[in-house]
């Protein structure tokens, strides 16, 4: 066997080709209208209904525009739910700029501690070219999220509302990258030159004052306190002066967040189900709680988001939601995108062999509102409220078929409540460390 492709297999190929006339006519629908459009299984529209016998009420939709802050989104917007059933208020909306805000500071202030403990690294090696790949981040996972509003609470979005650099932060981010991997070099250069961690850290302090200010002049300046002033359903004005965001949080929420955890499904030969993992380096608040998993097999994710979904409280989920999702009409389900027909190919991976070679990971984090069980209770679709505006999906509203649940998500968060005995008492395990770099270390 040739190790060049010669043009006699050119010649074969072609031949080939041409004799079959499936191929013809998906040539001519594919190169006229593109791949996903060519293969879209229309049957995916009659069997995945947007009906489901569990639903929970939400306000309106929430659009995260052109940026990365589902994870952000997602968790807030879990939240607000609470503080709507609290008030009694149609809708209700809490700032996500004043949660971005501290998010950026406190990813500057890790990144920079991250350098100062990796001083001994070589700059070639993969853990400093990790760090330096993308230190700002604006994707999260749900122990930095609660590590943040620990720290800071949360306020409502007319307490500190969208600006343009907040809605869409590319320009932001690429800006503070820039000065942050300078940051990076300037640190490890004066190491070089025979100056102390000490040295470093009061560098380091001036450095967070430059971050401060880029922030400031991008996103506005987070209140120290607010004022609530709502209308709920029944016409009632409520006031509530000079509340911080901690306060208000404590005071409208009233989660004990310690109490929620994060279930992961990685069925990788390097994670054994039911033990506890954490990712290295991975991280914003430097004092914050560390990110920790129980990794369980798919149905026991279920289980558990269908136990709190049935209590009447929405479930925090991270998915790889480009996987066989059409925007339109807000499908994700196996059959949505039938590319193995298309291509005369299969596709045959499986979810742990797509983690191991890159092809699959958590991407998005969004909301389950509700589940469709049929008659023996099993589920059969999920409720999902996105965060991409009222025209994604239906209504903004996505509908997730069982089948795509076990295969695409990757990680649910629920009241420890919620997990059986055993789970909860493997959760207390010391979690296992893995490396900066591990597929469930992604950022939603």
């Amino acid at each position: 066997m040739d190790q060049t492709i010669t043009w006699e297999q050119l010649d074969a190929y072609e031949r080939a080709f041409d004799a079959d006339r499936a191929k013809q006519v998906a040539m001519h629908a594919v190169t006229s209208c593109g791949v996903v459009k060519a293969a879209v299984n229309p049957e995916v529209f009659r069997e995945d209904r947007h009906q489901y016998s569990i639903s929970l009420e939400q306000g309106k939709i929430t659009n995260q525009k052109q940026s990365g802050r589902c994870w952000m989104f997602a968790a807030l917007n879990t939240m607000r739910f609470a503080i709507m059933k609290k008030l009694d208020l149609a809708t209700f909306e809490l700032s996500q700029n004043y949660t971005l805000f501290y998010d950026k500071l406190e990813k500057a202030n890790y990144f920079l501690e991250s350098i100062l403990g990796t001083l001994e690294e070589p700059t070639s090696g993969r853990v400093i070219a990790h760090l330096l790949m993308a230190p700002l981040n604006d994707g999260g996972q749900w122990d930095m999220f609660c590590s943040l509003i620990e720290k800071y609470g949360v306020v409502p979005k007319d307490a500190m509302p969208e600006t343009v650099p907040s809605s869409a932060t590319r320009e932001m981010v690429s800006y503070m990258t820039r000065k942050l991997r300078e940051y990076a070099c300037t640190l490890r250069t004066a190491y070089a030159n025979g100056k102390t961690v000490e040295e470093l850290r009061a560098l380091k302090e001036g450095m967070m004052g430059t971050v401060y200010n880029m922030l400031c002049i991008a996103l506005g300046k987070p209140p120290k306190t607010m004022t609530l002033e709502v209308r709920n359903k029944k016409k009632e004005f409520i006031r509530d002066e000079n509340l911080t965001g901690k306060e208000f949080f404590q005071k409208y929420v009233g989660w004990d967040l310690s109490q929620y955890v994060s279930l992961i499904n990685a069925p990788t030969a390097d994670k054994p189900y039911h033990k506890t993992y954490t990712v290295k380096l991975l991280g914003n608040v430097v004092e914050g709680r560390p990110v920790k998993y129980l990794n369980l097999p798919v149905e026991d994710l279920k289980a558990a988001a269908i136990a709190q979904l049935q209590a009447g409280e929405p479930v925090w989920f991270g998915c790889d939601v480009g996987q066989s999702s059409l925007r339109e009409g807000g499908i994700m389900d196996l059959k949505a995108i039938d590319a193995a027909a298309l291509f005369d190919t299969e596709f045959p991976m499986t979810k742990a062999q797509r983690l191991d070679y890159g092809e699959s990971l958590m991407t998005h984090a969004m909301v389950f509102q509700g589940v469709n069980l049929d008659e023996s209770g099993k589920p059969t679709r999920w409720r999902v409220e996105n965060s991409w505006g009222k025209d994604a999906g239906v209504d903004g509203y996505y509908v997730m078929s069982d089948e795509w649940f076990s295969e695409y998500t990757y990680q649910v968060v629920v009241n420890k409540k919620y997990l059986t005995p055993e789970q909860a008492a493997e959760l207390e395990q010391e979690p296992i460390q893995l490396e900066p770099w591990d597929p469930m270390g992604s950022l939603a």
